[in-house]
């Protein structure tokens, strides 16, 4: 998926970040980045994403992502290329690894960036023959890096916006800030989700609130499904909201229970949407809660009111980016745990979160929220 830019001129950076640029010996025109592997992580990127545009203002900007996440980039007009792929299990990951090299070679880069800390992630580049390769030097990978640093303490220890932006300061002197986190949603997308809802609605005026129930992390990032029935009726009630359901096909049935558990009912569309339409749907939004997961994230770069619901992970790590994102968190003696299940089988991280503090975060339409 392209879209058109012009890349004939070498463009040169500005003093603050040529004086980082050391590595690099003329400004690229067509740069590559891998991206990483996770819708949450990619929300997280993408502030590092925008520091390598400001950078190279002119250059041909490409992404190469897992073709179940390119709908991620499909509002971005600012990335000139996405580039999906696929690698299957056993014999056919070899062939389709070698399309992944083949279409690198092809595309004649001169400056590849890697995201992933992964060694995959750097021998792709490298067997392509890019000329320059940035990334940390982590994971038995230096050897395939021309442009290499250590993972500095700010990135291990801060929020995990902060790696990815750490990385390209250090590497190729790309500079960005956290706020840069905006998302856009594909219009055409929307256009479909309005028709969508417009479909399901049963009181198509309220506010829409979005509430994603599931985490594929596992049942220590799932608030229980009766306490999201219970903020479907309490939004309801109290402020004339409707909810919808949102998530991956693996959650629908989990989301009908909990729209079929509440008094006034919720739109289910676990599994009704790909990636651009999820990001549509949310941006049609006027609210969101939900557990720590992508769709948390997109509807905190989306700039709606985000409240993260928080159990065995570290909101101070992954918690939702964005100018009107926060998060509830029962801090016990054990949290953060990070396993994906309790190993004392109370989730007492998440049972302590009560229903009532969830709605008083997201607030009434209009209203500030707590």
């Amino acid at each position: 998926m392209m879209n058109s830019r012009d890349s004939s001129q070498i463009q040169t950076p500005n003093s603050d970040i040529a004086r980082r640029r050391n590595d690099i010996a003329i400004a690229p025109r067509r740069i590559i980045v891998k991206e990483v592997n996770w819708l949450g992580d990619l929300v997280m990127s993408l502030p590092a994403l925008r520091a390598v545009r400001t950078a190279w203002p002119k250059a041909h900007l490409a992404v190469l992502v897992k073709r179940e996440l390119a709908g991620f980039f499909s509002g971005a007009n600012w990335v000139d290329e996405t580039i999906p792929y696929v690698v299957r299990r056993g014999a056919a990951g070899i062939g389709d690894r070698l399309k992944i090299t083949r279409t690198i070679r092809e595309h004649r880069f001169d400056l590849a960036i890697a995201f992933p800390n992964s060694f995959e992630s750097a021998l792709w580049p490298a067997l392509a023959g890019v000329p320059h390769r940035a990334g940390f030097a982590t994971n038995a990978r230096s050897a395939m890096l021309t442009i290499k640093r250590p993972i500095p303490r700010d990135a291990r220890d801060g929020h995990q916006v902060d790696h990815w932006l750490a990385m390209v300061r250090d590497t190729v002197g790309a500079v960005g800030s956290r706020a840069d986190c905006a998302l856009a949603p594909e219009l055409g997308a929307v256009e479909r989700m309005k028709s969508w809802l417009a479909a399901r609605r049963k009181r198509p005026d309220a506010r829409l609130v979005a509430i994603a129930s599931g985490a594929a992390f596992g049942p220590a990032k799932e608030w229980p499904g009766e306490k999201y029935s219970a903020l479907i009726d309490i939004l309801a009630e109290r402020w004339g909201d409707e909810c919808v359901l949102v998530g991956a096909s693996a959650e629908k049935e989990r989301c009908e229970r909990i729209a079929a558990a509440s008094r006034t009912g919720a739109v289910v569309a676990a599994g009704a949407t790909d990636i651009a339409e999820l990001i549509a749907m949310l941006s049609i939004c006027g609210a969101f809660a939900g557990n720590d997961s992508g769709a948390m994230h997109l509807a905190g770069a989306l700039g709606i009111p985000t409240v993260g619901i928080f159990g065995s992970t570290n909101p101070y790590r992954t918690g939702p980016l964005g100018p009107r994102a926060q998060f509830i968190w029962n801090k016990i003696d054990c949290a953060p745990c990070l396993a994906r299940t309790c190993r004392f089988g109370h989730y007492n991280c998440l049972t302590g979160i009560a229903v009532d503090d969830v709605a008083a975060r997201i607030g009434p339409p209009g209203g500030s929220p707590t």
